[in-house]
């Protein structure tokens, strides 16, 4: 049976010592809905703009952002007797617990995939007007709105007394997509770990939205943040080290460990961690914002614009580190000015090969003859000494092009052009996707407000921590 894009299966395991949860990650492409290499470069690449240029348009009835699609699922266990299992999209960019519930009707889904099972909540609990979870869900509207539009008697409204009337639904928009949810409870587990009261979104209607979603983002209603009412170990740091993947449909990828709170490494590796402070963001609390000083292409750095160092009074600028979105997003002014140093490079030894920029959505790409020597990439954050050197994989991806004995090697730089500098407004002015992350272990350290990057072995990270354990 052919396996959906990008499908990670996670096997759970959990460390109640050090309370810490491990999840293995394991990479499948689609053999049944890509034909080529082009179309599932052409599909990741579309899906990481439209992700973007969602995130900078705001909807004042939009209280939490989500993406219609992602890299990497998380899979665990909801209500008991019996329980049933959900596999979700783990999303570093939202909030939000969410996912199909039965009956669920999606309008205009005929042929997605990845498509989560409607789960069956009758015996979960809708959530109170006046919980913090339903303000939250719905921004900023006042509880005793939030009972007038549940319909609660007005005498109770006046009295503040709503506790009988549970929350209204809330409405999701997106960029290709969206659906309207109620906020539910229910018992969570993984492995050993049990967490009563757990907060979700359930949704029968959907717009192109088959799939659900587990927040990661910083917010009361993310998985984090929820299981920190545990141990405050679990919502006060997580990590993950992406496996280096291709978009080789043949290939068989190893698991990527997902680490929830601390752990203690006993690798037998080398580790330094190069930290950059989070940006507090007033208007998207929910994104993980860095500050971006500039690109180095080779010895020439390329500094960034004012937008990328800090994020103004209306939540604008910034660089979000985000595991929902593939391919890294660029303000115009930057991305030009990369490309047209790596082009300098590359593109006086290489010739361009423009058709297959057309078929994928990246560029520059050429025709590889030979040795093919690309410069190094590093990205300058804000902090002292705080430089990431990419592996060349994570920025220059190598394919072979055409049909049979016309096959040529090309190679396309991965990195996209996020829209001109002057329209990027309302969130972020760039996007440091979940492909520059491969081959890094990144920490998510809320506790001391800061996000690391180390570069590392992932799979045997995992071996690691799975022989610690044992």
């Amino acid at each position: 049976m052919a396996l959906p894009l990008f499908l990670l299966c996670f096997m759970l395991c959990i460390s109640l010592t050090h309370q810490t949860i491990m999840l293995p990650l394991t990479h499948s492409i689609s053999k049944t809905h890509f034909n080529s290499t082009h179309q599932l470069l052409k599909s990741t690449s579309t899906r990481s703009a439209s992700r973007f240029h969602r995130q900078t348009h705001h909807n004042s009835v939009v209280s939490l952002p989500l993406s219609s699609g992602s890299d990497y699922t998380l899979s665990f266990n909801l209500g008991s007797h019996p329980s049933q299992s959900i596999t979700l999209y783990m999303d570093t960019g939202s909030d939000l617990v969410w996912f199909p519930c039965a009956p669920f009707e999606c309008i205009l889904c005929e042929g997605k995939f990845n498509a989560t099972k409607p789960l069956n909540i009758t015996r979960s609990h809708r959530v109170s007007c006046q919980s913090p979870a339903c303000s939250t869900a719905h921004s900023s509207v006042s509880s005793h709105d939030l009972c007038a539009i549940a319909r609660c008697p007005l005498d109770n409204i006046e009295t503040s007394d709503c506790s009988s009337a549970t929350c209204p639904p809330f409405y999701y928009a997106y960029g290709d997509g969206s659906f309207i949810a109620h906020l539910h409870r229910d018992t969570l587990s993984m492995s050993q770990l049990f967490l009563k009261n757990f907060t979700f979104g359930c949704a029968h209607t959907a717009l192109a939205e088959p799939t659900g979603v587990a927040g990661f983002g910083r917010g009361l209603l993310s998985l984090p943040a929820q299981l920190a009412t545990l141990s405050p170990n679990l919502g006060n740091r997580f990590s993950y080290c992406l496996v280096s993947h291709s978009f080789d449909k043949e290939r068989v990828r190893k698991p990527s460990p997902l680490i929830l709170g601390h752990y203690d490494d006993y690798s037998s590796e080398r580790v330094e961690f190069v930290y950059t402070s989070m940006l507090r963001n007033p208007k998207h609390s929910y994104f993980y914002c860095v500050g971006l000083t500039g690109i180095s292409v080779g010895k020439r750095t390329i500094l960034a614009p004012e937008m990328l160092r800090r994020v103004d009074r209306r939540g604008d600028g910034g660089v979000v580190v985000d595991s929902g979105t593939t391919f890294t997003m660029l303000p115009a002014s930057l991305y030009n000015s990369v490309v047209a140093e790596f082009d300098r490079r590359v593109g006086r030894v290489h010739k361009r090969a423009s058709e297959v920029e057309e078929k994928t959505g990246l560029g520059p790409c050429y025709f590889l003859e030979g040795l093919v020597e690309v410069p190094t990439v590093t990205w300058h954050f804000l902090g002292n000494n705080s430089n990431v050197m990419l592996p060349r994989m994570n920025y220059f991806y190598e394919f072979l092009d055409g049909e049979d004995e016309a096959r040529r090697k090309v190679g396309c730089l991965m990195l996209m052009n996020g829209g001109d500098d002057t329209e990027l407004s309302g969130g972020p002015g760039a996007i440091l996707g979940n492909y520059q992350q491969q081959g890094f272990e990144v920490v998510y350290d809320l506790e001391n407000q800061r996000v690391g990057f180390a570069k590392r072995q992932c799979a045997s990270l995992w071996d690691s921590l799975n022989r610690d354990k044992n």
